[in-house]
């Protein structure tokens, strides 16, 4: 790999606030800077990213080390989706074990209102059972690889919003299939409650702005919410906003420059 004196930057991506830094660290660093995102390959068409693109999974905590030597990356921002557990940790195992400086960029957790009605529930299967118990129209928006955990649940009917069509039939008893990529605007999430008579929405605590409208849709309708938590975040430095973000790479940025500075001046 030529050495063109700029840093090289991996985004693990897949989020608007991923691609948000990526747009905003190539302007606002130019030359000083080489970045990367790194996508999962689960959306069919994923939305224009600045930089280069690399698609596809890296092999395990293995892979993905190797990949950071190879590729030359200096700096590590796991930007993924809140619930991508697996990617997250090896994320952390393989920047430990390399060296790299890594720091999370996690969108702010959605906060309860007062009139909320959220269920909150420990994970999907527990989800599945608070809507069986609770509704006969019910929103899912959970994306597409969790569905297999209301595959049982009877008596309900499910309206799925994804973002690409799906490639087989889903497994659930009753439903229809509503595609959409977020944000998505309140008024849309009204019509959306209203035209398919829902009862109960059932969402991950995502958090952020993009998909937080269908909260405030189900609370003026006075609907319930079954809200499965997020999962416990791997340690580390953490941010909420692409602007901590920045202000995180750059220090390193400026460190880096010091750094050559004393290995060639006398």
């Amino acid at each position: 790999m030529v050495d063109d004196g700029a840093r090289r930057l991996l985004i693990l991506g897949g989020t608007a606030e991923a691609a948000a830094l990526a747009r905003v660290s190539t302007e606002r660093f130019s030359e000083r800077l080489r970045v990367t995102t790194a996508l999962a390959g689960r959306t069919e068409r994923p939305g224009p990213l600045a930089g280069d693109v690399r698609i596809g999974g890296f092999g395990g905590v293995e892979g993905l080390a190797a990949y950071l030597v190879e590729a030359g990356i200096d700096l590590l921002v796991d930007a993924t989706h809140p619930f991508a557990e697996q990617i997250s940790r090896h994320a952390r195992l393989a920047a430990e074990r390399v060296g790299l400086p890594r720091l999370i960029l996690s969108r702010p957790a959605w906060q309860r209102h007062p009139l909320d009605r959220w269920i909150e529930v420990e994970d999907l299967s527990g989800a599945a059972t608070a809507i069986g118990r609770i509704g006969r129209r019910c929103f899912l928006t959970v994306g597409a690889s969790e569905l297999d955990a209301f595959a049982s649940v009877r008596d309900v009917h499910f309206v799925v919003r994804l973002i690409d069509p799906p490639k087989g039939p889903l497994p659930l008893l009753s439903h229809e299939i509503v595609l959409g990529r977020g944000p998505f605007a309140l008024a849309e999430e009204r019509k959306l409650l209203r035209q398919h008579s829902i009862d109960v929405l059932a969402a991950k605590a995502s958090g952020g702005n993009g998909a937080a409208a269908k909260l405030a849709a189900a609370r003026e309708a006075n609907l319930p919410v079954v809200l499965v938590r997020r999962p416990t975040p791997e340690p580390g430095p953490r941010v909420e906003d692409v602007e901590a973000a920045l202000a995180w790479l750059d220090a390193r940025l400026v460190g880096a420059t010091e750094d050559r500075l004393r290995a060639v001046l006398p």
